[in-house]
């Protein structure tokens, strides 16, 4: 009896040293389960430490991957859908202000070959326009005002036309078309209209799930086929087309009938993905997309759980890419944020006020550049709408800003991050990060001896780079096949002396730092070839939480079972 008042007395010390802590300990466990109130932060331990009793996922974070060295912010936008040409300027000005490098940007095949095949007119609405006008116009101008903006554009080739379809819209606006040349060929005019100002297309969007495909069921095999011919017409327009799949919707059912929608099914986002490698899929995109949504839980949530829905489900999808034989693609986030509807409007995405919206969306993008190196871009989910005509559905709630141009917190928040984030985070990087600034005389060096075909060659003596990194150490992958060079380096302003590369190896500049920001300045050699960027990451205390907590179990249960034996 004396050892179960032991424990108990044990207990109750954990307990008040526990309140004394509340703050500290809440901190810690909102860093790792996204989740703020006490109970709901205990249930999601109990969850994380279950999890961490499966076996380890692959995710290959050390590897170099193509197409991950990317400006990481990106913006979804709906300018097709802004009547005013200044309403689309401004959207763009303001996203670019806020300093995002990217926007995902539909161009539906609805509305630019609307009545035909080959018929690139819009006569829709010759009363206000005075007879027919070019479909490519607005698209021109979305087009010029990105490239004024500097931000990149993301194309999703989607929606098809009702021509297109011998059913017209029977299964819906959104399902694929009867033949896939005429999509293909769609495809094909676009990059040809916007060779070498685009070079980036999805296609299509969210195919496991109603009404994405259709009113029919899901189909992984159909949507492969789609992907693999467009892929195709893409890359014979331009090779250096970068190709992302659909991104898919984290979802549960598998392929089970709707009762809403008796002949549409959703589809299993991760049994989905399997069936389109085992269809072939593998060979047909550069890039794979995925949505990001937290849903219920903040972006810290380290919870993989294959039956909810969290920001870390991407893991499941890295794993599976990484057994399929694609370690070295990227993954790429199509859409993530946190939905802030009012208390009056029903929603299934979660609900959190504005101020929690703002500061999730950091986070994610905190985490993304610190803990994924196998993430290349996220797109914010989503600017504005033209209207509010939809202010009564919880999605209209995702916005960033009102269609009358007010900005709600979460921009500020994210302008404020993104203005210090450019840095690199743990990983394998090439040469082309966008983090990285090359001055003082640097080519691009092409050969196949080079990761991924590429690196950056010193031609002066005054060839520098710098960069900031969030990491604990850091190295320099040199070319292989290059002559041993001298380095000058120094780190934080102190000079690291002289350094000398003697084989091809990566080159350890600094090792055991502290995971914090360091300002990393190179004086290379002419002749040399730089081929990528090595940050370390600190050990994770993960293996010691779980030891911890099974050890208080352990203890707990022995004093149970000592006193039920006494």
């Amino acid at each position: 009896m004396r050892r179960l008042w032991v424990g108990v007395a044990a207990c109750g010390v954990l307990v008040l040293v526990g309140w004394a802590n509340r703050g500290a300990l809440s901190a810690w466990a909102f860093a790792h389960t996204g989740e703020e109130e006490p109970l709901s932060q205990g249930r999601a331990l109990i969850h994380l430490m279950l999890g961490a009793l499966r076996p380890p996922l692959d995710l290959r974070p050390d590897i170099p991957i193509r197409h991950t060295g990317v400006n990481p912010f990106g913006m979804n936008t709906f300018l097709q859908q802004e009547v005013e040409p200044a309403k689309r300027a401004e959207q763009l000005r303001l996203i670019a202000a806020a300093g995002f490098g990217w926007i995902r940007q539909e161009f539906p095949w609805q509305d630019i070959e609307i009545a035909a095949k080959n018929d690139f007119s819009d006569c829709r609405n010759t009363a206000a326009t005075g007879g027919c006008i070019s479909a490519w116009d607005k698209y021109d101008q979305i087009v010029a005002e990105s490239e004024a903006n500097n931000l990149r554009i993301l194309v999703r080739l989607s929606s098809p036309p009702s021509w297109s379809r011998a059913d017209g819209e029977a299964r819906g606006p959104f399902a694929p078309p009867d033949d896939l040349q005429d999509f293909t060929d769609f495809a094909a005019t676009v990059a040809e209209r916007y060779r070498g100002r685009i070079t980036t297309y999805q296609i299509w969007n969210e195919p496991n799930i109603y009404p994405e495909w259709g009113n029919q069921p899901a189909d992984p095999e159909a949507y492969t086929a789609l992907l693999c011919a467009a892929y195709a017409r893409l890359k014979a327009v331009d090779p250096e087309i970068v190709v992302l799949s659909a991104p898919l919707a984290p979802t549960l059912p598998l392929g089970l009938a709707s009762p809403a929608q008796p002949a549409a099914t959703d589809f299993n986002d991760l049994i989905y993905l399997e069936r389109m490698y085992a269809a072939g899929a593998g060979a047909c995109f550069d890039v794979l997309s995925v949505q990001g949504y937290g849903l219920n839980s903040a972006a810290s949530d380290e919870r993989l759980r294959p039956l909810q829905f969290n920001t870390a489900r991407n893991l499941l999808v890295r794993d599976l890419m990484v057994r399929h034989g694609d370690a070295a693609k990227a993954l790429w986030i199509s859409e993530i944020n946190w939905n802030a509807a009012p208390p009056e409007v029903t929603t299934i995405f979660g609900r959190f006020s504005e101020a929690q919206q703002a500061r999730y969306a950091s986070l994610a993008y905190e985490r993304m550049q610190t803990e994924w190196p196998w993430v290349g871009n996220m797109m914010f989910w989503f600017f504005k709408r033209a209207s509010d005509a939809e202010k009564d559905q919880a999605w209209y709630y995702f916005r960033m800003a009102d269609p009358d141009f007010t900005l709600r917190p979460v921009y500020a928040s994210l302008r404020d991050y993104i203005a210090g984030a450019r840095f690199i985070g743990p990983g394998w990087f090439q040469e082309d990060h966008w983090a990285i600034d090359w001055s003082g005389g640097w080519e691009p060096a092409q050969d196949d001896r080079y990761t991924f075909g590429g690196a950056q060659r010193a031609t002066t003596p005054a060839a520098t780079l710098a960069f900031d990194f969030v990491g604990s150490g850091v190295k320099l992958d040199l070319a292989s096949g290059e002559p041993s060079a001298e380095f000058r380096a120094t780190l934080d302003g102190q000079p690291l002396g002289t350094l000398t590369a003697r084989d091809t190896t990566p080159m350890a500049l600094a090792r055991g730092l502290s995971n914090e920001r360091h300002h990393l300045e190179i004086f290379a050699p002419v002749g040399v070839i730089i081929d990528g960027i090595i940050v370390e990451r600190p050990s994770g205390p993960h293996p010691l939480i779980l030891a911890g907590v099974i050890l208080a179990l352990l203890v707990v249960s022995r004093a149970v079972m000592s006193s039920s034996s006494s």
